[in-house]
């Protein structure tokens, strides 16, 4: 059972959220909070398993919370869950210290698989997002290109590929270039459950954790260029 708390100053989206995952059979809301300081009370006492954070909220936002949560206890693990699809907040936010980054007009599984991943110590980027992860990433090695030449990681290397059926490797290009799985599975022609069960295994068998790894892998090995 993954326990979370609710962080968001509308009570009719917490209400609705709580309602949702709780359908789930392995997510407990074990608390709500309406402003970034009651988060960080709620959050030290409880000690979720993950802080499901807005950030614009009132006294102390997401920013601000993330940041002073992670100073009193580095271990906590934030998700923040916001409209804003901003590069400025996306980055801030994952500056501030939350292991993963999701949109409010995200697909509801999305949310639960982020839930997931951040629960078990892995980040997660909504894959729409992540895009701007890769833009920054080609802006760094356009400026320094031996970034892209440093030593691999293990299992991330070319001959990790040769682990992958020709669809995961269909996905896991896609998934790099920043689609998200409905996009994915429209243009293979798969369902969205399919294409998270062929993600799942691409990560498991390179060993990667994180949309950034993932989309170093996929540069290092040339599955996307940075042309």
């Amino acid at each position: 059972m993954i326990r979370i708390i609710l962080v968001d100053d509308h009570d009719v989206v917490r209400t609705g959220l709580k309602t949702f995952l709780e359908t789930r059979g392995d997510i407990k809301v074990i608390g709500e909070a309406r402003t970034g300081t009651e988060a960080i009370s709620l959050a030290l006492e409880t000690q979720p398993d993950v802080t499901v954070m807005d950030i614009t909220m009132p006294e102390l936002d997401g920013m601000q919370a993330t940041r002073q949560l992670k100073a009193l206890c580095p271990d906590c693990r934030i998700l923040a869950l916001t409209v804003h699809e901003d590069k400025q907040y996306f980055f801030e936010m994952l500056k501030a210290g939350a292991s993963g980054y999701i949109s409010k007009q995200a697909a509801a599984d999305e949310l639960v698989n982020a839930i997931h991943s951040v629960s078990s110590g892995n980040v997660y980027l909504q894959p729409t997002l992540a895009r701007w992860l890769l833009e920054d990433y080609r802006r760094l090695v356009s400026t320094l290109p031996h970034i892209a030449e440093g030593p691999a990681e293990p299992h991330q290397d070319q001959t990790g590929l040769d682990t992958l059926s020709k669809r995961e490797l269909q996905v896991l290009e896609l998934v790099a270039e920043g689609y998200t799985s409905p996009q994915i599975g429209e243009k293979l022609g798969i369902s969205t459950k399919t294409v998270s069960r062929h993600r799942e295994r691409v990560m498991d068998k390179l060993n990667l954790h994180s949309a950034t790894a993932l989309v170093k892998f996929a540069i290092r090995t040339g599955i996307i260029d940075l042309d």
